[in-house]
């Protein structure tokens, strides 16, 4: 007996009417892309090995899917390091390659190996999956698209205020209400850091705080003592579990809390301007939120961080997020190249656009009329007639088989499809065509010209 055929957990099919509304995600954002002056790219599904490892931060590496080599890989590893069973000396020895784990490091190698080839500032986005061997959920999958724009070559503020404006035009045109875009910058955590005393333990330091909605206030402390950040310091910080009010009192209390650090300083008033900016302009749909507490895991962040988060009435993790990088082209080998993108996430849009009944009824229009088939020359009339109705971008199809009627109009209502065309010997004879109302039941004898006005 056949064994029964599956799929990996953590990932997934997609029927025809899945398609249509992700493809109706990635058009949206595709457009808006391109009208905010993007240019596409693509690159490999896999790279080398050390173009990934060690760019995520030690939690991102565990989740790094890795090749292992072609052909007898285990020839090639010496047996006193095979007996050892060291995962983490064995894998360089047997896996070069591995999945991409995000779009962002990849676009760094793509800048560094293209260099003299590229304009500066350098607009991209890329459209394209990712893996991660993470613990599968509600919205979080371990292969999915990401849809990323980034900007590599300038450390102008103004391209954070065009990502901020970016998100919005994006949730706007997808009738998404309610979405905070939350914002913080990566030179304010390292001044908080600093003033606690904490500033060698800064990357420990934000992980554990970017885990405070998840683990709440006594988990990110539990966690900031297993790394050997002191109590005191913990203490100094513990202001920042609770920090509200507006953007302007938020940027204030900064403003008091970093005075002694020039870094922090630095990062407070970059935020200030993006704040200030996004106000002057204005904003569609979006919130933009201060949230002192975003971190995010990932080590090449250097100024600004972003998170959007949904809509409160949707339990969902973040849709979206990204950050200013202006490192990350130098550990390619190029120096002083600045850079900052943003990322759509996909899946979880689709999973909130879902649950809040968001997709037009349009996406997932299929065939407008199907034409029965009741021999060759019928046929063959028929798909003239079609040919001509898909010139004019009407969707028609003709049932490939002569089978019997009750077959093919049952075809017809299991697809949805709102028409039929009944053309037999008198149709052609007087070059007109049975077209029947599949919903109202109502049919009629018409031209083509009327047929076509009825099915535009």
């Amino acid at each position: 007996m056949a064994q029964k055929p599956g799929i990996p957990k953590g990932t997934r099919d997609f029927n025809p009417e899945e398609v249509s509304k992700r493809n109706y995600i990635i058009n949206t954002i595709k457009k808006e892309f391109e009208v905010f002056g993007f240019l596409p790219i693509e690159t490999p599904s896999f790279e080398n090995s050390e173009t990934l490892m060690g760019k995520y931060g030690d939690e991102g590496d565990r989740l790094i899917f890795k090749i292992l080599n072609s052909g007898d890989f285990l020839s090639k590893v010496d047996d006193a390091l095979y007996v050892k069973k060291d995962s983490g000396a064995l894998t360089p020895k047997i896996s070069e390659k591995a999945l991409r784990y995000d779009l962002t490091v990849p676009f760094a190698r793509y800048v560094v190996m293209h260099q003299n080839e590229i304009d500066l500032p350098f607009k991209r986005y890329q459209i394209q999956p990712v893996w991660r061997a993470d613990r599968p959920q509600k919205g979080r999958f371990r292969e999915f698209y990401q849809c990323d724009a980034d900007v590599v070559g300038s450390k102008s503020l103004w391209q954070e205020v065009e990502f901020v404006q970016l998100y919005d035009k994006v949730f706007s045109d997808l009738g998404l209400k309610g979405v905070t875009i939350k914002m913080n910058n990566r030179k304010v955590l390292s001044g908080i850091a600093e003033v606690i005393g904490a500033k060698d333990k800064l990357i420990d330091f934000t992980v554990a705080l970017d885990k405070l909605d998840k683990i709440g206030e006594e988990g990110v402390k539990k966690e900031m003592l297993a790394k050997g950040i002191a109590a005191e310091a913990i203490e100094k910080v513990k202001p920042l579990f609770s920090f509200e009010g507006s953007n302007a009192d938020k940027i204030e209390k900064l403003k008091d809390l970093l005075s002694t650090s020039e870094e922090g300083m630095k990062g407070v008033n970059e935020l200030e301007f993006i704040i200030n900016t996004i106000d002057s302009l204005g904003l569609n749909e979006a919130k933009l939120d201060l949230d002192v507490t975003l971190a995010r895991g990932l080590n090449y962040y250097t100024g600004a961080i972003f998170e959007v988060a949904a809509p409160a009435e949707v339990k969902m993790g973040s849709i979206g997020g990204g950050g200013r990088y202006d490192d990350l082209t130098g550990i390619f080998g190029l120096k002083n190249v600045s850079g900052v993108g943003i990322s759509f996430g996909l899946d979880r849009i689709y999973l909130v656009l879902e649950e809040l009944g968001l997709f037009p009824e349009s996406v997932t229009e299929n065939t407008k009329v199907l034409f029965i088939n009741f021999g060759e020359n019928e046929a063959l009339y028929g798909m003239k007639a079609i040919k001509k109705l898909r010139k004019k971008g009407i969707k028609a199809e003709l049932y490939p088989d002569s089978s019997k009627m009750k077959k093919q109009m049952n075809y017809a209502n299991k697809r949805s499809i709102p028409f039929v065309v009944l053309a037999g010997d008198k149709e052609i004879e007087e070059e007109k065509f049975t077209l029947k109302n599949m919903q109202s039941g109502e049919q009629k004898s018409v031209s083509f010209d009327e047929m076509k006005d009825i099915l535009v």
